[in-house]
């Protein structure tokens, strides 16, 4: 990790009444009515609601059109009360896309008061002034009633695989100059009024969108997916009652603050910082973007604060969310555990207006995920010297290599888009190696496209899919691996290479371990024998041209020179790590018979510890 070059100071200003999202947070809760509830209901109740939760996000996996939704899962599924408060997720939802329907929520309340949501209402957004995130991340949600009282609300996010303008695949990339250009706006606009569709707001997202039958038939998993909830809802109140259900949500609220306040408890009180940044936006090449955070800790509480990081940028990599921020406080403090309400009331977040966290509209948001793991990395690392027996060193720090090829097949003359996420490598943990090969922090069960679907549904021929040798950073225990996606295309089409660099910052080793290394993307053209590192949105290709789409491996924990001699022959021999590398990092000589040379190994790294110590010393 590194120092920013500079920090630019940040005025706070106040938020705008369009944009729920507050400059700072907190977790204070009404008071719900007081009910008889016993330990088993509670129980029963506790485990209910994400029940219902999970059976929204299979629901919608089963029902939908694009790869993106049922097979990588880049989707998350919850209930959401009219005052904006979490009540359940879905497991392995995706993390970042939780932190930011609350304001949803509330935002619509404002739009539409309580009594302007009635029975068979849909709402549909994805706008980027409450909630900023790429426009292909829509929200469908519906208002649940029981006996003609509003409670709660059914909320689906979802990732279309086209919205209209530029946003095809993952999203229009960095160089969009405005919301505008990336695709439809949608904002609070009622798809169905009472049961009844509104026929115009339909047409006029079917004629504005490139792949109409995926992308409403998404939206109609979604509302199903709301409707199941809202019956699942109607079984548990009929059963329990009103006042049972609402009085054990809050006590669930309760509970889970209670335990995430203990993690914090046995913390040493004090302030922890760290820095981080990625190489540049995208359009400003070679000026870096800085990571800063700041977190205090005192008597079980917890502020984040993210004012050092850069400034709101014009290119299309600012956000607008809490994300980075409850990710990881979730995963510092109960990684394993329901996320509710309760998850964060203990938790206080700083993030001025303006900043690349809390861009104001209309600032391009259409790469907003792109810093959000790594800030959120950059919070974990910071709490290294806090709980040294939990923290992991960096790992790849992205999203993900994005896979994303379209065209017009020329046989069937209709469009297609070949979608992918392919993870990287985790950093190395107190106890043993990161993971390969995985999606970032922010994604929960989110997972690469099957080469078989990939292939059976668009022209294209997947060449390979491996780990890449010596791209996890050395260590005790060493990094996960980064992936080389290796894609040839049958038909003529666009590339899409929009990937963060961190090669100025690479993922970070910790307690004397190597960083590991940075993905890339590289592509070859037909008459080319070379692979070249390339970038850029919409790349025209011909016929026959192959890309690599390469993550980023993992750092290392602790000494590589402690690492046990016969796991780095392991290595070696499973060709994760080369021979030079288990030479070169860890000390350890291994002959072309894959036999580990014990005198040659003792003597090198008692030379290597030697030199160590005395830089260590000088």
């Amino acid at each position: 990790m590194k120092k920013p070059a500079s920090k630019q100071p940040m005025k706070k200003l106040a938020v705008k009444a369009k944009a729920k999202t507050s400059v700072k947070t907190s977790g204070k809760t009404g008071k719900r009515p007081a009910a008889k509830l016993d330990a088993v209901t509670l129980e029963v109740i506790r485990n209910a609601l994400p029940a219902v939760a999970n059976e929204m996000a299979a629901d919608l996996q089963r029902t939908s059109y694009n790869m993106m939704i049922y097979e990588v899962r880049d989707f998350c599924t919850a209930l959401i009360d009219p005052q904006g408060e979490l009540i359940s997720q879905n497991v392995g939802g995706v993390s970042h896309f939780v932190a930011d329907l609350g304001v949803i929520i509330t935002d619509g309340m404002k739009r539409y008061g309580a009594k302007g949501f009635k029975p068979g209402d849909v709402i549909i957004t994805n706008h980027q002034a409450v909630a900023g995130q790429h426009l292909n991340n829509v929200v469908i949600y519906s208002p649940y009633f029981y006996k003609g009282e509003l409670l709660m609300f059914t909320m689906v996010r979802a990732h279309w695989i086209d919205i209209g303008g530029m946003s095809t695949g993952f999203g229009a990339g960095p160089q969009v100059a405005d919301p505008w250009f990336e695709g439809l706006q949608l904002d609070q606009l009622k798809i169905y009024n009472s049961g009844v569709l509104d026929d115009t707001l339909y047409r006029l997202i079917k004629d504005n969108i490139r792949f109409p039958e995926s992308s409403l038939g998404d939206m109609k998993s979604q509302m199903a997916a709301c409707r199941l909830a809202a019956r699942r809802m109607d079984e548990l109140f009929d059963k329990y009652g009103r006042e049972t259900i609402l009085r054990a949500i809050n006590t669930i609220f309760d509970e889970t603050e209670r335990k995430c306040r203990n993690v914090v408890q046995a913390l040493p009180d004090g302030v922890y910082e760290a820095s981080a940044s990625i190489d540049d936006d995208g359009v400003v090449k070679g000026e870096p973007v800085p990571i800063h955070v700041k977190v205090t800790i005192a008597g079980g509480g917890m502020t984040i604060d993210l004012s050092g990081c850069s400034l709101e940028r014009k290119a299309a990599i600012n956000s607008r969310t809490l994300a980075g921020a409850r990710v990881a406080y979730k995963a510092l403090t109960g990684p394993l555990d329901p996320v509710n309400e309760g998850s964060f009331r203990a938790l206080d977040i700083i993030i001025p207006e303006g900043s690349i966290m809390m861009a104001r509209f209309p600032a391009p948001m259409a790469g907003w995920s792109a810093i959000v793991p790594t800030v959120v990395d950059t919070i974990v690392a910071a709490l290294a010297k806090a709980m040294p027996e939990k923290v992991p060193a960096g790992h790849h720090g992205l999203l993900g290599g994005a896979v994303v090829f379209f065209g017009l097949h020329p046989k069937t003359k209709k469009r297609f888009v070949v979608q992918s996420l392919e993870g990287g490598g985790w950093g190395g943990r107190p106890f043993e190696d990161g993971e390969s090969g995985t999606v970032s922090v922010c994604q929960g069960d989110v997972r690469n496209g099957s080469i078989e679907g990939i292939e059976l549904k668009c022209p294209v021929v997947v060449e390979k899919r491996g780990f890449r040798t010596d791209s996890c950073g050395a260590g005790k225990y060493r990094g996960g691996l980064g992936i080389d996606m290796q894609v040839r295309n049958l038909v003529e089409g666009h590339w899409n290479f929009e990937q963060t660099r961190r090669t100025k910052c690479p993922p970070w080793g910790l307690w004397d371990g190597t960083p590991g290394d940075t993905g890339s993307y590289l592509l070859r053209l037909p008459k080319e024998t070379d692979f070249k590192e390339t970038a850029g949105a919409r790349l025209p290709v011909p016929v026959g041209a192959s890309a690599i789409v390469r993550t980023g491996g993992g750092g290392g924990w602790g000494n590589p020179l402690e690492r046990e001699t016969e796991k780095v022959r392991h290595d070696v021999r499973e060709e994760l790590i080369s021979s030079d590398a288990a030479r070169e990092l860890y000390g350890v000589v291994i002959g072309k018979d894959l036999t580990i040379d014990e005198a040659a190994t003792s003597k090198l790294r008692k030379e290597m510890q030697s030199k160590t110590n005395h830089t260590k010393g000088d």
